[in-house]
């Protein structure tokens, strides 16, 4: 075995290879081996170099093709593959010379590898053999003798891709002039090479059996064979005439070998194959040969012919052809009657067993070649023949293979044409083939319709003429007569079977059938069977013989074949000229079988009303319309004259059997109700139609029947057939284009339509076929020409059009059955069709209502969707019809003149609500794409244009949208007003209706949209004026403070349809936009001025393009509001350059004001009103310029008080007045905000006393806060006092010395409890009356500012505000009055509407929560030791707060599990109520941590006893997030920790609203941190007696987030604890989470260790024992349970448990006994001593205890002694 990494044997030098054995094995036996396989004759071949001195020879070969060739040799077929495929690819790059050195040794290696047993490396060697024959061309000549046979055998190949690539390689080095030469230099090679394959190879000496398995080497042995059979035949084929008989004794031995003979029978189906094609070109080429093997040749082909192998089959039969052809005396060798005709019967009889295709057209040659000794006697021979190919029929398989049933039905008319024409006048013959064969097997294919799919009844119209036509020409009139006798007998048999059929009362479906289509062909014999036939085996009488192939023709032709083929000839074929018309010897008895049939139908239709035959009766008609059949059909019966019938009529029924049929017997049939299908009567009528003489008979006729005597099923039925063939549109055109027809049209339609307005029945079939028939008349054309007359046409389009108007006044379940969805399914049609004709007037009106119902809502409309879907079809449809036709198409058509000014009412008339308006932007969308295609480049833009309202209405609609929307930018101080136009709100109007404006807007920015797909042309800016129009629109929408949710649905729509600026303005030119925004914004103000800057802001248009159009400042003056808006709105955005040019521009007109002008916007108002704007942005750092401003303000107030509102009634107060005011205060607040400088004293007072004036108008004008400006200076005047406050607040004592000496001291003397006693009154009754109005609303826009105000009240105020008593009857209290009072007052409050209310109301509760629990504290002795459980509310105010709050959270949160994280959105109802809980919450938390252990104890046991709390941590962990990271957080320093909400503190802000999404989270953390940290007992009770997932989820949580902190927190509390315990010191490890404890009294000394654990604090704290000194060991378990209880079920700090442990143990040294049943002198819970003593025992018990052993053991004895416990 080889390998690289093995030891080489001693001595070995060199690698082992196969070229070098040889070498060897040559220099020792002196030969040269050559070995294909293992055979050692003279033609084997070697596969490598090796003849003596090969290693020198060798080395005469390039390097790369040795390496090639010996890679060749190896046994690996993955090796060899890629070796051959290199080999090609040299031979193609390599030089002719290198190349040419390879050719010694190809031979052997072609020979060897050609056989190779991989498909693969054979066909690669052939493609790399071309590839080497390409390169060295002649230069192979040397070598063709080794190399031909194995390459015939190559090209024969089973495996067809080796086999073509051979072919191709030998047609590259021959020509196919040069072929024959090639073969012919070769064939002593060839012969000897295949000859030995077949007789001397067997699959051991092909293969080595020791490394070949069995099943390859038999392969590769049959292959093999197979091969050299086909090369032989190749061989034969190609080789010249002369060169045959040079290998006639080669081929000689060849057949005297028997093996060569057993060929024929091997298992192997391509042998066998082979063989038969070998045997049929012997016959060919070397006949003589064949004849003298006779003995062997007959018996091998013809006992084979029951071979069915479909390989086999078509050379078995090619050969025995040929064998009965070449060898004369074949049959004196086999048995034909014992052993060849039953193999032939049982195949034939069997159908072929699958290969009729193949087989039966060799049978007409193989019986023509039959001697008449053979086939004696001639009767029962052809009988018993015939008899099996009809028998082959009656087999599954052919039947359902249409290819087999044809080729046996073809076969079998073949060989009965071929047996009559050979033995006519034999009548005995005759006789059977017509009566016994013939008229049976059409009798069989009658029966069954399978077979009638094989063109039976071609095939015998085809004999039947050829019959026909030979006795017509036939001169001897023998034949003639005999040919004669024969059809008569023909016809006389097949009418017989025919009556047979037809004469029962219940006729089978399928024989009648059969009957009907096998009369229509006989009729028409026209139809050709050439067409159809296969070119194999295909015969022609005319000529010689089966045209099987063209060596077939060679062979007919030979030695005494001559009489029969003379014979063939003599039948002639059909001439095309004739095949037209019928021959005479078939009319008449043809016309006789049809009237006896006709006869028969009509008498069984009469008698019994059999369908059956009235259908057989149509077909018949349908092919043999006479008056002479219709006359049979009538009888007998009378010619009865039809009464009161025109004239005209009366003639045409006397005149025309066809026409009296019609009226006596088809107009009753066609009547009958209970017919379903009638389509066959209606062929009867068009049979009767074609007997009359004229058009204008048949119009009379037709014209008649439909007045009185047809259903409009019937008519239906007419119109149908003559639409679907021409010939019958020919008969009925003038009747259809007609008046009466017409009018019967119409008048249908009327009355269709006004009866489904009536009633409901269009469902039925009835009105279904009514409906039908008008759609067929207005739909079908012909020749781009209606059916009927065009006036009628447009007549129903009226009358469906005046229908569909009707149907919005119909419901919507009457819709459901309404005549809608027909007049949908009509129209359609009607448009679809109408390609070539334009539309009339009727149906433009038509489709623009179509239109309409599809743009409008289902509501309006009442129609189901089914119908809407069907319209929308429908006018789509009409509309692409419209836009496809040429011309100018606006102009022309009234549809779209109509719909454009339809949609221009609809948006700016009509009450949209979204839904509809999406509906109608739906509609214009599907419109306008099908607009886009119309040839005419201006048509869309002149639609939209003739949509686009003119300036003036545009105004209207921009007036007519309510002012709700300047509440923000006047708060905001975006604009300023001085005049009331604003009153209007959306309550007064409907809550569903959009304004016009945005309809429209909407509406046009769609259609932009669309059009804009294409380059359309819009005239006068339009795209700039709808994109500035729908900005308005949008504007308008995000002004509003609170918008409903039908115009929140309107933006989402348009968000939607992608209708947003950047969509539009990247659709077309829009350079003049910019501008036109300005010259708006400037003329008129308010929104324009918005929009500017919003397009600013959202950098849709940047600076650079906004400053060109206000860089001459003093183009804005003198003001106007128009200037004033827009120099505010794009302020924000100035240089500060340019603010200090408007600044410059504003400060004269203040100094020159007057008192007239000092309210006008020209005047002091507006340009107060700019400075403030600019100031707003902080750009002004001039401190002189704002002490100056101030200065000025203070001259107005000392010149003109009474403009300053001072104390005062605004209801008379004029809005300049206001307006200015307004202004002033924003400017103090602004200047208090930005001015660095200090202020004078006088200026302090100014500002001050200013405030608090202002501020006592706003509490005494709260009745005019609807007002808006009234609202506004409201606003404003909280604001600054909100300023005030946030100032004083902040001053610290570095920042005091820089103020006026008494400035602190008044301000809080004076000042702020002047704004307090003033804001928390107005506070109480402003929420009193409005509690639902929420933040959002413009009229509580005060409670902004005012509650922040509250905020800043100092706790001492607070308790001194003097509120009306509130007090609640039985509300248990230990609270002083007023302060009762002051709870009851603001607690509630919390649940209001508004966020600031209850963030204001929390803060001021927050000041006074430490206060309450003294109260309790003080009368604590009456919750004595006498209650088994004391407990103790927390304030009633707040509890029964807290209840009403759980029942709001639970209908909020109480569907959600626990655990999943619930948003709540910013400032919605539910957001309201979520805060107020939580804040209540944090309150009474705090109420709980400012309380006494003893105090936390009975508050805990309430809440406990209520379950408040665990419902608060179930409704938190809905709340928290499931990852607490602070939302605002920046890049952190990786040492330090993230985060959360539970590390940083909330801010409770007012203003500011960006944080509001993580209100209610970071709440719901802030509220659990307290939970643990103030009640962890409470908290580790609930954890524990969760469920899993709940318990679960919370330690998850905890452990994750909280526990680190609160571990951290408490250890940090011990560390800088400041209480000191006598005789107990306390220690702390952070690290390590531990707490040492020493306690030491005389000669005691106790140390224990608390442990945290990782969940802290909602798993147990451990205690361990340190050192121990003078301590029992049972004494010191005691006190370490004692001190594990303490910790565990006290709701405080590890102190505040030490503490309690320590007090414990001190009572123990005192004397004090323990509670015997908690071991312990101090209550673990309540803290109370052992006071419940035992009469018997006298030991003392906790009276909780106590308590807890009755309940728990059902008895009321003492633990101890047992005795009664009184």
């Amino acid at each position: 075995m080889g390998g690289k990494n093995k030891q080489r044997t001693k001595g070995n030098l060199r690698p082992s290879n196969s070229g070098r054995a040889a070498e060897l094995l040559a220099k020792e036996q002196g030969t040269v081996p050559g070995f294909i396989g293992f055979g050692t004759f003279h033609s084997d071949l070697g596969y490598v170099p090796a003849i003596q001195g090969a290693e020198e020879i060798d080395s005469l070969v390039d390097s790369d093709f040795r390496m090639v060739l010996r890679k060749l040799s190896k046994k690996d077929v993955t090796t060899k593959l890629k070796a051959m495929q290199e080999f090609g690819t040299m031979c193609t790059e390599r030089d002719t010379e290198i190349v040419k050195g390879v050719l010694p040794y190809w031979p052997r290696i072609f020979c060897k590898i050609s056989l190779d047993h991989d498909r693969r490396v054979r066909e690669a060697t052939q493609q790399a053999f071309e590839k080497l024959i390409l390169k060295v061309k002649k230069h192979l000549a040397p070598y063709l003798k080794s190399l031909m046979g194995y390459w015939l055998m190559a090209q024969c190949d089973t495996y067809t891709p080796a086999a073509s690539a051979a072919k191709d390689a030998f047609e590259a080095a021959f020509p196919p002039s040069k072929q024959p030469e090639a073969i012919a230099f070769c064939k002593d090679e060839i012969t000897s090479v295949l000859q030995d394959h077949l007789i001397k190879e067997t699959p051991d000496t092909l293969s080595d059996p020791q490394t070949v398995p069995e099943e390859e080497r038999d392969a590769k042995f049959y292959r093999v064979v197979t091969c050299s059979l086909l090369a032989l035949k190749k061989l034969l084929c190609l080789l010249p005439e002369n060169e045959l008989d040079s290998l006639e004794e080669k081929f000689k031995s060849l057949l005297s070998q028997n093996k060569f003979w057993k060929y024929g029978k091997h298992s192997i189906p391509q042998i066998r194959s082979a063989y038969f094609e070998l045997v049929s070109a012997l016959c060919q080429r070397i006949p003589q040969l064949m004849k003298d093997e006779a003995s062997k040749v007959s018996p091998s082909v013809l006992l084979s012919i029951d071979d069915s192998d479909p390989v086999v089959c078509p050379a078995l039969w090619e050969a025995v052809l040929y064998t009965l052809t070449t060898v004369e005396d074949c049959w004196l060798h086999v048995n034909a009657k014992k052993s060849v005709f039953p193999k032939l019967s049982a195949v034939v009889r069997e159908g072929g067993r699958g290969l009729a295709t193949v087989i039966y057209p060799y049978l007409l040659p193989f019986i023509s070649k039959l001697p008449q000794s053979i086939t004696d006697p001639k009767l029962d021979f052809f009988k018993n023949f015939l008899t099996s190919l009809v028998a082959g029929l009656s087999t599954e398989r052919t039947k359902t293979s249409f290819s087999e049933c044809s080729a046996v039905i073809s076969a079998f008319f073949e060989c009965l044409r071929f047996i009559m024409q050979q033995n006519l006048g034999e009548e005995a013959i005759e006789e059977m083939l017509v009566n016994d064969q013939l008229i049976p097997f059409i009798d069989a294919v009658l029966k069954d319709p399978k077979l009638q799919d094989g063109q039976l009844f071609n095939h015998l119209a085809e004999t039947l003429s050829s019959w026909e036509a030979r006795a017509d020409l036939e001169k001897d009139d023998k034949t003639a007569r005999n040919l004669e006798k024969v059809l008569l007998n023909f016809w006389e048999k097949l009418s017989e079977i025919c009556v047979e059929k037809i004469n029962e009362p219940e006729a089978d479906v399928k024989s009648v059938l059969g009957v009907s289509n096998l009369l229509q062909v006989l009729q028409k014999p026209k139809s050709s069977l050439k067409l159809n036939k296969k070119k194999v085996g295909k015969v022609r009488f005319a000529d010689e013989m089966p045209e099987n192939n063209k060596e077939n023709e060679k062979c007919v032709s030979s030695e005494g074949e001559n009489s029969e083929g003379s014979e063939l000839m003599a039948e002639p074929s059909v001439s095309p000229s004739c095949s037209n018309c019928i021959s005479p010897l078939r009319k008449k008895p043809l016309e006789d079988l049809v009237c006896k049939l006709a006869e028969m139908s009509i008498n069984y239709v009469n008698e019994q009303k059999s369908e059956q035959h009235l259908r057989f009766l149509s077909t018949l008609l349908n092919s043999f319309s006479s008056s002479q059949v219709f006359k049979v059909l009538l009888g007998d019966e009378k010619q009865s004259t039809v009464r009161g019938k025109p004239l005209e009529i009366a003639k045409l029924v006397q005149k025309n059997p066809a026409v009296q049929f019609l009226y006596q017997k088809v107009t009753g049939w066609l009547n009958e109700d209970q017919r379903k299908d009638a389509g066959f009567l209606v062929d009867i009528l068009y049979s009767a139609l074609c007997c009359c003489d004229s058009n204008v008979e048949r119009k009379a006729l037709l014209d008649d029947l439909i007045e009185v005597e047809l259903k409009w099923n019937s008519v239906l039925q007419i119109i149908e057939k003559a639409c679907s063939s021409s010939d019958n549109h020919a008969l009925v055109t003038p009747w259809l284009k007609g008046d009466i027809l017409g009018e019967k049209l119409v008048t249908l339609a009327e009355h269709l339509c006004n009866k489904d307005l009536e009633s409901t029945v269009s469902s039925e079939p009835y009105f279904s076929e009514r409906w039908t028939l008008l759609s067929l008349v207005l739909s079908q054309h012909v020749k781009n020409d209606y059916l009927i007359g065009e006036v009628y046409v447009e007549r129903i389009i009226i009358k469906l059009h005046e229908t569909l108007s009707k149907a919005k006044k119909l419901s919507e379940a009457e819709n459901n059955d309404s005549s809608v969805s027909f007049i949908c399914d009509v129209a359609y049609n009607y448009f679809s069709s109408a390609k070539g004709c334009l539309l009339m007037p009727s149906s433009e009106d038509l489709l623009l209502t179509l239109f309409q119902l599809c743009a409008e809502s289902k509501e309006k409309t009442h129609l189901p969707d089914f119908i809407i879907s069907k319209l929308k079809n429908t006018w789509l449809s009409g509309v692409n019809l419209l836009v496809h036709r040429t011309g100018d198409t606006f102009k022309q058509s009234t549809f779209l003149r109509l719909s454009a000014l339809w949609l221009k009412n609809q948006v700016q008339f009509s009450t949209l609500d979204v839904t509809s308006l999406q509906v109608l932007l739906s509609a214009v969308d599907d419109l306008l794409n099908v607009l886009l295609e119309s040839k005419d480049a201006n048509l869309l833009g002149a639609y939209i244009g003739s949509v686009m309202p003119d300036n003036s209405e545009w105004e209207k609609m921009r007036q007519s949208l309510p002012v709700q929307w300047l509440h923000r930018p006047l708060l905001e101080g975006r604009l300023s007003l001085n005049y009331e136009g604003f009153k209007t709100d959306f309550k007064e109007q409907d809550t569903k209706k959009l304004p016009s404006h945005l309809c429209t807007s909407a509406l046009l920015s769609k259609m932009i949209l669309v059009a804009l797909k294409k380059e359309t042309v819009l005239e006068n800016n339009e795209l700039e004026k709808i994109i500035a129009e729908l900005l308005y629109s949008l504007q308008w929408y995000e002004e509003l403070d609170n918008p409903p949710i039908f115009l929140t649905g309107f933006c989402e729509m348009l968000q939607k349809m992608n209708i947003a600026y950047d969509n539009l303005c990247g659709l077309g030119n829009t350079s003049g936009f910019l501008q036109l925004l300005f010259d708006r914004s400037r003329k008129n103000g308010t929104l324009w001025s918005l929009i500017i800057a919003k397009l600013i802001l959202s950098r849709s248009v940047s600076s650079d393009e906004v400053k060109q159009h206000y860089k001459r400042k003093e183009g804005f003056f003198p003001l106007t509001e128009g200037n004033m808006h827009t120099i505010q709105s794009v302020c924000p955005f100035l240089s500060k350059e340019d603010k200090k040019e408007f600044i410059a521009e504003c400060i004269p007109a203040l100094l020159a004001w007057t008192k007239e002008n000092v309210c006008h916007i020209n005047g002091g108002f507006g340009h107060l009103a700019i400075f403030n704007s600019c100031l707003q942005t902080k750009s002004i750092d001039d401190g002189e310029l704002l002490h100056d401003l101030l200065k000025i303000l203070i001259t107005w107030k000392k010149d003109h008080e009474d403009i300053f509102l001072f104390s005062c009634n605004l209801s008379e107060v004029s809005p300049e007045i206001l307006a200015v005011n307004i202004e002033i205060i924003r400017f103090l607040s602004l200047f208090l905000k930005y001015c660095s400088s200090p202020l004078a004293e006088s200026e302090w007072d100014f500002i001050m006393c200013s405030m608090l004036a202002w501020l006592e108008t706003t509490n005494e004008n709260q009745a005019l806060y609807s007002v808006p400006l009234v609202q506004l200076f409201a606003y404003v005047s909280c604001d600054l006092a909100c300023e005030l406050s946030a100032f004083f607040d902040s001053t610290t004592l570095g920042t005091t010395g820089s103020l006026p000496v008494n400035l602190i001291s008044e301000w809080k003397e004076f000042f702020s409890p002047g704004i307090h006693s003033l804001l928390l009154p107005l506070l109480v009754t402003s929420t009193g009356e409005n509690r639902d109005t929420s933040e959002t609303s413009f009229q509580n826009a005060m409670l902004k500012p005012m509650c922040e105000t509250l905020t800043y009240i100092p706790k001492d105020q607070l308790l001194s505000q003097k509120l009306p008593a509130r007090l609640i009857a039985g509300q248990k209290t230990n609270l002083p009055e007023y302060l009762q009072t002051l709870l009851n007052t603001l607690a509630p409050l919390l649940l209001y509407r508004a966020r600031p209310v209850q963030i204001a109301v929390y803060h001021m509760l927050y000041k006074l929560m430490p206060e309450f629990p003294q109260y309790d504290q003080d009368n604590l002795k009456s919750y004595g030791d006498e209650e088994e459980e004391p407990a103790l509310s927390p304030p009633a105010a707040l509890m029964s707060l807290l209840s009403i709050q759980e029942d709001l959270l639970e209908n909020v949160l109480g569907c959600i599990p626990v655990g999943q994280i619930v948003t709540i959105k910013p400032l919605s109802e539910d957001f309201c109520y979520v805060l107020g809980y939580l804040l209540t919450w944090k309150l009474i938390l705090t109420f709980f941590k400012a309380a006494s252990s003893q105090l936390r104890a009975l508050y805990s046991m309430y809440l406990r006893k209520t379950k408040s709390l665990n419902k608060l941590l179930y409704h938190l962990f809905r709340l928290m997030p499931e990852n607490p990271a602070f939302a605002e957080t920046t890049v952190e320093l990786s040492n330090k920790d993230p985060r959360t909400f539970f590390t940083e503190e909330l801010q409770l802000g007012i203003r500011d609203t960006s944080a509001l999404p993580y209100h209610i989270p970071h709440l719901a953390c802030s509220v659990y941190h307290m939970t643990l940290k103030d009640l962890p007992a409470m908290v580790r009770l609930w954890w524990n007696s969760s469920e899993k997932r709940v318990f679960n989820i919370v330690d998850r949580f905890t452990s994750k987030y909280v526990s680190s902190i609160l571990s951290f927190q408490e250890i940090s509390s011990v560390q800088t604890s400041t209480q000191l315990f006598n005789g107990m010191t306390v220690k702390a490890r952070a690290t390590t989470r531990e707490v040492m404890a020493t306690y030491s009294i005389e000669d005691i000394v106790i140390e224990l260790i608390i442990q945290l654990p990782s969940n802290y604090p909602l798993g147990s704290i451990t205690v361990e024992s340190g050192k121990r000194v003078g301590v029992a060991v049972q004494q010191w378990r005691n006190w370490m349970l004692q001190l594990s209880t303490y910790l565990t079920h006290q709701n405080g700090s590890i102190m505040e448990g030490l503490a309690l442990w320590k007090n414990n143990v001190d009572k123990r040294f005192e004397g004090v006994e323990d509670c015997m049943i908690c071991f312990s002198v101090i209550h673990g819970f309540n803290y109370s001593l052992p006071k419940k003593a035992c009469r018997t025992c006298k030991k003392k018990f906790h009276s909780a205890c106590l308590y807890k052993w009755f309940t728990s053991s059902n008895k009321s004895t003492c633990p101890l002694c047992r005795e009664t416990f009184f």
